[in-house]
């Protein structure tokens, strides 16, 4: 009996003890697991704040610094004397232009009467580098001194060649830095003065400070004086005397600017000297005409029936420094022509392509209050200042 008893005692000790094991296995897994899980959730809400920060806040500590110091938006109006000016291609320039900060001159290349200066203090006195309207100038000295003429072709790769008229369209560098190569110093010099570049383009304006030319090369090479300008500075006032003798066929009027109706009345062209450039005008016109239809200056918008004739000009003058965009052009439209020069300055939103579109729509805005049927205004003879002629 006492046998039978300690058997069922040890049966019964071992079956609780079993159970207890368990249960206590069991309960330590469970305390375990929700920790775990609470540790992940965390590292997983941390390391989301950490990786996606606010756009906003990532912007603010950012510095951004500009390498040009002029503005690109700016009023350019103030300061400008209206007296004298046409105030229907004012108003047409003004709208053009907008907010940008810069300049537009409007002329009658026939005869060299400005009709408006928009930002007359920068057109007066900014004096730039050219950038590459100096392109107009480098291939009328080319086709001048036999070095190219209109077929001529500049390898630029294995199965690409260009000629003057895609030149001149699209602007290409090394074709016009090889005319500068070939032309030497001096003569780029002696052109670049032909053209009036260094010399005030206005007759008796008020405040007009020339341009510069370089007393020595660039030290990167002859190729950045007429690919790019370098060694020359140039205001716009110097641009619509260089495109206004292109569109005339080789006179280089002085530009005079009436401030009264009296100068407006009694105004009579006065010529600077004539340019032997007339045969070689027809051999860059197609390039001109080129840049606009489908080259750098295609924003414009082209018009077989209306035809505009321009260069662009892009690149940084570091003496500033500003980003500049540059475009000369002139139209034909009726018999008539006007030359249109925009000079925009200030960041990496300036440029050729920016300024030509400035000067597309001062052409549309004119076109629209048909400025272009009217009648054109009877003038004295040209009366001779300087007999020099090259």
């Amino acid at each position: 009996m006492l046998q039978r008893l300690l058997t069922v005692f040890l049966a019964f000790s071992l079956l609780t003890s079993s159970a207890f094991g368990t249960t206590t296995r069991k309960r330590r897994h469970r305390i375990v697991r929700p920790t775990t899980t609470a540790q992940k959730v965390h590292r997983v809400a941390y390391t989301t704040r950490t990786a996606r920060p606010s756009p906003k806040a990532a912007f603010k500590k950012r510095n951004f610094t500009s390498p040009w110091a002029t503005p690109t938006f700016a009023d350019s109006t103030q300061g400008d004397l209206v007296d004298g000016e046409d105030l229907m291609v004012r108003r047409a320039a003004v709208q053009a232009l907008g907010p940008f900060n810069g300049s537009v001159v409007v002329a009658d290349p026939n005869t060299g009467r400005i009709l408006t200066i928009v930002n007359q203090k920068l057109a007066l006195q900014g004096a730039y580098e050219p950038c590459s309207t100096i392109k107009i100038v480098a291939a009328l000295a080319g086709l001048n001194e036999g070095i190219i003429n209109q077929d001529s072709s500049l390898r630029l790769t294995k199965r690409h060649s260009v000629d003057l008229t895609e030149a001149m369209a699209r602007s290409i560098n090394a074709y016009f830095a090889s005319i500068g190569e070939k032309l030497g110093y001096d003569r780029i010099v002696q052109y670049g003065q032909m053209f009036g570049l260094g010399e005030k383009a206005g007759l008796n304006i008020e405040g007009e400070q020339p341009g510069l030319i370089a007393e020595a090369p660039p030290a990167d090479g002859l190729g950045m004086m007429t690919s790019f300008g370098e060694g020359f500075s140039m205001t716009p006032l110097e641009l619509t005397a260089i495109v206004s003798a292109v569109a005339n066929g080789g006179t280089l009027y002085y530009l005079q600017h009436p401030s009264s109706r009296a100068e407006i009345d009694s105004f009579a062209p006065q010529i600077k000297r004539q340019l032997n450039i007339n045969e070689f005008v027809g051999d860059i016109k197609p390039g001109m005409m080129g840049a606009v239809e489908y080259g750098t200056a295609r924003r414009i918008g082209f018009s077989a029936t209306d035809p505009i004739f321009g260069k662009t000009g892009t690149c940084t003058d570091n003496r500033t420094p500003t980003h500049l965009g540059w475009f000369g052009s002139y139209n034909e439209v009726a018999g008539r022509k006007l030359a249109v020069v925009v000079l925009l300055t200030g960041g990496h939103s300036v440029s050729g392509p920016v300024a030509s579109g400035v000067a597309g729509a001062v052409y549309k805005n004119l076109s629209d209050q048909n400025y272009f049927a009217q009648a054109v205004p009877q003038i004295s003879p040209a009366a001779l200042i300087s007999t020099q002629s090259y």
